[in-house]
């Protein structure tokens, strides 16, 4: 049988400097080949790199991705995996401050909330519609997306306006 072929992209979204050619090479062992990032300065965080890195690989690379680059201090991330038609896509998203996070994505790339999720979520909250809430955004990694799209911003070049910045 044949391997399914999956595709997807890494954005390091920050990185101090010295860690860059360590990422590159956790990237290049987990796809099996060296890798060479095209590394930006990252205007958000002073003193940091970002690069963005579009890789194909069998299905399930994007996880091997996320383990590999996991765990540095400082880091911000995202690993995409595309579906297949005959595997999930998946998202990985991590921040120095909340960890990781991982989502199931369907072929429009929207977050995909199991069943159990779900009946989890409504389990925890009761009768509380603000738990319920609290409990989808943490299953849709929304706190997640809110610390990274600052950066996420910066990496299209847009000028980055922080609005609750005073001084």
């Amino acid at each position: 049988m044949a391997t399914t072929q999956a595709r997807g992209v890494i954005f390091i979204h920050s990185a101090p400097r010295a860690l860059c050619p360590h990422l590159e090479w956790a990237v290049g062992r987990a796809l099996g080949r060296a890798v060479s990032f095209d590394w930006a300065d990252q205007p958000v965080l002073a003193g940091s790199r970002r690069a963005e890195f579009y890789w194909e690989g069998a299905a399930g690379t994007g996880a091997a991705l996320a383990t590999a680059i996991r765990g540095w201090e400082h880091l911000r991330f995202e690993v995409t995996e595309d579906p297949t038609p005959r595997s999930d896509g998946g998202r990985w998203l991590h921040t120095p401050g909340l960890g990781i996070h991982y989502a199931q994505t369907d072929t429009a790339g929207n977050v995909v909330i199991g069943e159990d999720r779900i009946r989890y979520a409504m389990e925890i909250a009761g009768n509380d519609p603000l738990e319920l809430g609290r409990e989808l955004q943490v299953a849709l990694g929304s706190a997640w997306d809110e610390e990274l799209e600052p950066f996420r911003h910066a990496s299209d070049d847009a000028p980055v306006v922080w609005l609750h910045k005073v001084g």
